[in-house]
């Protein structure tokens, strides 16, 4: 831990290093784990057939790069609370602005979509002539609480609603295992053209010719897969959020980071493949979860209950994880001056009280989406979207802080214990793909809606900022970030020199 972090711990004015490595090991399940698989995926294979087991790897794959990218930065200064802190430190006061004001309107989107689920979905399985408002004021309120005794609350919390989606998800695929080893057979209802038909479970319906083979969607499916299957993974680098607050860092993170392959091919991939050999893709609806459908569909009615259950838990958590993500986050910002000050004030427990009370009031935007219908396919993609290209602008500014600490900072780089693998190309290869992936998002009248109305958060983020850039404090941040780097550029032309 830094000097300074002690001093304003001491001072009662700093967050609390509370979380353990079992805490900050859930958390980083659990926050790629939630409404988007459980819910999203349901879109996904509708429009991309069995094809959206690539499309989840491959954006596993260029996600890990971003993970690794930001643990070194984080890694490379003790000082880093986030990685609003080191795009900041790095590119200017400028990035702490942007990365920090979207990152928290990413997880009040994020927030929004979850709550939405939680009442219109989930809850209205079980109770479909509760108005949705009412659970959805009952989670926002809970949510609240959970996350105001102290931050190891929250941590504790967070490992127990992961643990139960990674119980509930270990169990999904045992049971399908043996479902497809005991040749399971049920009448199902091509969502497709509405044909009734009678399929059996097996490996091979990821290929089946019958139901269109692996790219069953055809090319454009497979490319609109890529739409909803992002959000499935917003929330991935939430350790990058919780690195003020984790016990011994330099251990916990890069654990934490490395681990993440494996989760994504027996979370996201293990599942998918379970759930489209056990029912033919062609019977999964846009409208419904694939796991409560799948238990549903096999007859098992009490597993269903079960399954909903669950993804309900996965939704709360993801909420949590938001929660907790944007509370410290305008905590940043506020302690930099870019948010109002009361933000910058913590309980004696070391928690944002009145950061986390602006989320929870922002969260109640839901109702009228609630209110106004958008709680349906077209509205979650809408929401979704937003959500996912907020994510994608900070992903990509992580990636560009990388760029230019390797550049700026050699020395730092070269004595680094936690190195991004192929630093040197797949930033770039990344960049790219979030390209392709905006061209995607045009492909589809739900995401080019979501797409069309993004810009206008930059739009105001860029008024806020200019609003706030000619006052005293952050003419001095840029000149003093102006120095720093005339500095750093001295210190890395000298490490060069005498390294040749």
């Amino acid at each position: 831990m830094s000097t300074q972090t002690e001093i304003s711990q001491a001072e009662g004015s700093g967050l609390e290093r509370a979380l353990s490595n079992r805490h900050i090991q859930l958390i980083a399940i659990g926050g790629a784990i939630g409404t988007g698989l459980f819910m999203g995926s349901g879109k996904t294979i509708s429009v991309a057939g069995p094809s959206v087991v690539l499309v989840y790897m491959i954006i596993g794959f260029m996600l890990y790069f971003v993970m690794r990218a930001m643990g070194e930065l984080l890694l490379s200064r003790t000082d880093y609370r986030n990685f609003a802190d080191f795009a900041g430190d790095i590119l200017g006061p400028w990035a702490a602005f942007f990365v920090g004001w979207t990152y928290w309107f990413c997880w009040v989107v994020t927030g929004v979509a979850d709550v939405i689920v939680i009442a219109s979905v989930y809850i209205n399985y079980w109770l479909p002539a509760l108005p949705a408002w009412i659970p959805a004021v009952a989670v926002i309120v809970l949510l609240i609480l959970l996350n105001l005794p102290s931050v190891r609350g929250f941590g504790e919390t967070e490992f127990w609603f992961a643990m139960i989606k990674i119980v509930a998800i270990v169990a999904l695929i045992a049971v399908g295992l043996v479902l497809v080893i005991t040749g399971f057979t049920a009448d199902y209802t091509n969502v497709h053209d509405n044909s009734s038909f009678e399929g059996s479970a097996s490996f091979f319906n990821l290929f089946d010719p019958a139901y269109g083979g692996f790219f069953g969607g055809g090319f454009m499916g497979f490319v609109m897969g890529f739409q909803i299957a992002v959000f499935a993974f917003v929330g991935i680098e939430l350790v990058g959020t919780a690195a003020a607050e984790t016990k011994n860092p330099e251990h916990n993170l890069p654990k934490a980071v490395n681990a993440i392959p494996v989760r994504i091919l027996l979370f996201y991939v293990g599942s998918l493949v379970i759930l489209m050999s056990v029912v033919p893709w062609v019977a999964f609806s846009k409208d419904e979860s694939p796991f409560v459908m799948l238990f549903s569909l096999a007859g098992i009615g009490a597993a269903a209950h079960l399954v909903n259950l669950v993804v309900l838990t996965s939704a709360t958590s993801s909420a949590n994880s938001g929660i907790y993500s944007t509370s410290r986050m305008v905590y940043t910002l506020a302690t930099d001056g870019d948010a109002p000050s009361v933000f910058a004030k913590l309980t004696s427990r070391k928690v944002p009280r009145n950061a986390l009370f602006l989320t929870g009031v922002l969260l109640l935007s839901s109702l009228v989406l609630l209110a106004t219908g958008l709680d349906k396919s077209t509205g979650f993609s809408i929401v979704t979207t937003i959500s996912s290209l907020c994510f994608m602008f900070v992903w990509t500014l992580i990636l560009v802080s990388y760029l230019v600490y390797r550049k700026r900072r050699p020395q730092d780089h070269a004595t680094s214990k936690f190195k991004m693998p192929l630093g040197t190309v797949m930033p770039y290869v990344v960049m790219a793909f979030f390209v392709f992936l905006l061209w995607a998002f045009t492909k589809d009248a739900d995401t080019l809606a979501g797409l069309i109305a993004t810009p206008v958060w930059f739009l105001l983020v860029g008024i806020g900022y200019l609003a706030l850039r000619n006052n005293p404090a952050h003419a001095k941040q840029r000149a003093d970030h102006v120095a720093k780097v005339a500095e750093e550029k001295q210190a890395a032309a000298a490490w060069l020199a005498s390294n040749r």
